[in-house]
């Protein structure tokens, strides 16, 4: 039976099998749209695909969605609560999330019906794919489906998760060693071929000629098969998905390259009329996945580096012995006591001790729905507190890899990365079609002009100009960034962060904890005596916000007793309101205080009331950055500067007298303002950098091209910003942005060595003199000469930073 699954594919099924799994119908006699299933689990599963138009997910090969054999009860034991607590990375209200191991997950096919079983189930709300650890993170509801139908259904539809109960620890089966396999064989095949086609490079007569010629040639061939079909696989599979979802991906010309390559060199030695490009055709497909091989290593050392080595230079407060320390997140121990202030982030799972809790998990879970905890409950690391400070005792040492993966986390993906087009995808286009306009032209004027070489010019054209020097330009260069970067103190999300820095055009900075120092701020209190209870509920107050005045001010206090305030509430370029017994406090601007004054204020303050009676305020003299000035006048040569501040006015002399004649300087700016602020100026074309706390600044980060967020050892990390800047490197800014314009460079510079690679190459294929050595030495030289200039260029940069 032929049953049609796209608008021009066909699969061939027998009638008495299920076209969903493959199984025996004979008895079942199930038929739905004129096919046959085993069963209605496989029927549901079609008309799921059919209703959401993702019954394309059957053409990737016959029953894709073949059930694994003898599931049945082979999952009971993820009825376990106790292993299902251990399991799961998530597990807090009606929300839990987990991260399987699938060791099926081998192409973009796979990903594209793994990230869609949303719509297979509606209880699961996201499904995430990390492709080089082939994993899927999937956030569901426990009470619409549980982890044992969510493993079944996985398995049902061809993807069975690998769960060891010896190693709760699923993320870690990621070594891809089909990578190893493939690169080994084409390694293997390279050698060989290399060695069999010396005797054609130097001639030698009759030795070659008379008697090993042909066995030599097809040895060659018998040599390149596992090399196309096996290690070359990956290129032609991306390739063809790339072109029926109409993208002309770098792989493209690759696949087209090696295809011309094995073709045409198989032809030439059917016909005995020379003896093929083998050697070529191994050897470039060796050095890709070299390259990939390198690629990967690179970036496993990166997100080692990252997860362990202060990737994220945040701190969390440690009480001890009644004494406060902040402390690098990675020293966090079990049974540590910690405090968790207002709009921090909960590093590690840990039991609420202390105060009131009220979560925000949407860090995690991606939904904006806060939870209310009680003393004894447990929290989970990615949380966020919105209700004053709590204390928490630590269950689990803090997992760094578990912050990169919320950071990096898709729920924050936003339009600017959809609509970002990276430097490689964007020349590779391009370059494909130039590619084979030359080929066709050249091939036409061959037919007008000698016959006979037009279809040797075709393929010559097509060998030769395959852009395996570009496919490795960028992620060597890239990754060699990221890294010089880090150990820098300044820390990216991802590659692409780069790229998008180097194209920015306007920098807005945060006033207060951006460009002023908070260590070094002083602070002159006018007003009325504040009594000791006052006072002891005003420390108590700024205890729990993470605002840089709050911090500040809190810092400056004397000791009191701590008390557990019975109601907080800390609103956003506002104030902060508290209530103890009897007794309420506010902390903020005059207005919200409810002071109102006839004098303008010169300086920035914070304003105190208690029980609705104006009691004075703390005047801070800011001090600001190291370099704050001879990095504003470097930056203002080629960007427009702009100081978004939610302080008043009054330091704008001061700022007018320290940074360049046409910074904008705007004041009483509110979160929303900031934000809105920077889609104006984005809709004008401005490319915008916005460098913020991380706290009130959210919304303007994640809104900006570029956000950065400056890390003073104060635990306030926002995953709506793209990079992490640590506080003492800010007059190093920059370099940073400097740098990332001169990794594009680099880029770019090496799109031009291969170019001449390219023109040499093509100057012998168009003109019909492609010999096979001539193809042997300039397609690997173009590759290594590419991965050793931008290793070096990139480590030249670094030491500048020095």
């Amino acid at each position: 039976m032929t049953f049609a699954t796209g608008k021009n594919e066909q699969i061939i099924m027998s009638k008495d099998t299920c076209f969903h799994c493959g199984l025996d119908t004979t008895y079942t006699k199930i038929t739905f749209d004129d096919k046959s299933f085993c069963c209605n689990g496989c029927k549901t599963v079609y008309e799921i695909f059919s209703a959401n138009d993702l019954t394309c997910y059957y053409n990737l090969q016959q029953a894709p969605g073949a059930t694994p054999k003898d599931i049945e009860g082979k999952y009971n034991f993820l009825e376990n609560p106790k292993i299902i607590e251990q399991l799961l990375e998530f597990n807090s209200d009606n929300t839990q999330i987990i991260t399987l191991y699938i060791p099926h997950i081998h192409c973009s096919s796979c990903i594209w019906i793994l990230e869609n079983l949303s719509k297979l189930n509606s209880n699961i709300s996201s499904s995430i794919v990390n492709f080089g650890k082939k994993t899927v993170r999937i956030t569901f509801n426990y009470e619409g489906i549980s982890l044992k139908n969510i493993v079944t259904l996985l398995s049902s539809i061809g993807y069975e998760p690998f769960i060891s109960l010896d190693d709760y620890s699923i993320g870690k089966k990621e070594i891809n060693r089909s990578l190893i396999y493939k690169l080994g064989i084409a390694g293997f095949a390279f050698g060989n071929v290399m060695f069999l086609s010396f005797p054609e490079y130097f001639q030698v007569g009759e030795f070659w000629l008379e008697q090993y010629k042909h066995l030599f040639r097809w040895l060659m061939f018998f040599f390149s098969l596992p090399v196309v079909f096996y290690s070359a696989q990956d290129y032609f599979v991306s390739a063809f998905k790339g072109l029926r979802s109409k993208i002309l991906n770098i792989d493209v010309p690759i696949a087209l390259g090696v295809s011309v390559l094995f073709i045409r060199s198989t032809t030439e030695i059917i016909l005995n009329i020379g003896s093929g490009f083998f050697d070529s055709l191994t050897g470039l497909i060796f050095f890709l996945l070299l390259g990939k091989f390198f690629q990967q290593k690179t970036y496993t050392f990166l997100s080692f580096e990252r997860d362990y080595k202060s990737y994220f230079p945040i701190g969390i407060t440690k009480i001890s012995d009644n004494k406060e320390e902040s402390i690098q997140v990675y020293d966090i121990e079990k049974g540590d006591r910690l405090l968790i202030r207002n709009e921090e982030l909960i590093p590690v799972d840990c039991i609420l001790i202390k105060g009131h809790a009220r979560i925000d998990y949407s860090f995690v879970t991606g939904e904006s729905k806060t939870v209310s905890k009680q003393s004894g409950d447990k929290l989970f690391a990615g949380g966020k507190q919105l209700d004053g400070s709590i204390e928490v005792d630590v269950l689990k040492t803090v997992e760094q890899s578990y912050l990169t993966q919320l950071w990096s986390n898709d729920v924050f993906k936003k339009d600017k990365e959809l609509a970002f087009t990276n430097i490689t995808n964007s020349i590779s286009k391009h370059f494909t079609i130039t590619i084979l306009l030359i080929a066709f032209l050249a091939t036409i004027f061959w037919l007008f002009t000698d016959v006979s070489k037009a279809l040797n010019v075709f393929t010559s054209v097509l060998i030769i100009a395959c852009p395996c020097a570009i496919a490795l330009s960028a992620p060597f260069t890239f990754g060699n960034i990221l890294r010089i970067l880090g150990k820098k103190k300044f820390y990216l999300k991802n590659a692409s962060i780069i790229e998008q820095l180097a194209k920015i055009n306007t920098i807005i900075f945060d006033k207060t904890g951006t460009i002023t120092s908070n260590k070094e701020t002083r602070i002159n209190y006018e007003g009325l005596q504040l009594s000791d209870a006052e006072e002891s509920l005003l420390k108590s107050t700024l205890r729990g916000s993470n605002h840089p005045l709050s911090r500040s001010l809190y810092n400056l206090l004397n000791e009191h007793n701590i008390l557990t305030l019975d109601a907080y509430e800390e609103h956003l370029g506002k104030g902060i309101e508290a209530k103890y017994k009897n007794r309420n406090i506010k902390i903020g601007s005059a207005a919200f205080v409810g002071f109102s004054s006839d004098t303008a204020a010169l300086n920035t303050a914070v304003h105190v009331s208690t029980n609705n009676r104006y009691k004075g305020k703390f005047t801070f003299y800011n001090k600001y950055r190291k370099g704050l000035s001879q990095l504003f006048n470097t930056l203002k040569k080629e960007y427009d500067l702009v100081i978004l501040s939610g302080d008043n006015a009054g330091e704008e002399n001061n700022l007018k007298k320290l940074l360049p004649t046409k910074t904008k300087l705007l004041f009483n700016q509110k979160p929303e303002d900031k934000l809105e602020y920077i889609k104006y100026h984005q809709t004008e074309g401005a490319k915008v950098l916005m460098i913020g706390d991380g706290l009130n600044d959210a919304g303007a980060l994640a809104q900006s091209d570029v956000g950065i967020a400056i890390s003073e050892n104060v635990n306030v990390f926002s995953p709506a910003c793209d990079a992490i800047l640590d506080a003492s490197k800010f007059n190093q800014l920059y370099d940073y942005i400097k740098i990332s314009k001169s990794a594009i460079k680099i880029i770019k510079w090496s799109f031009l060595l291969s170019f001449i690679y390219n023109c040499i190459g093509l100057y012998f294929a168009i003109t019909g003199q492609l010999a096979p050595v001539v193809a042997a030495i300039l397609m690997p030289l173009s590759s290594i000469s590419i991965v050793v200039f931008t290793t070096i260029t990139t480590n030249i940069l670094g030491r500048k930073l020095d």
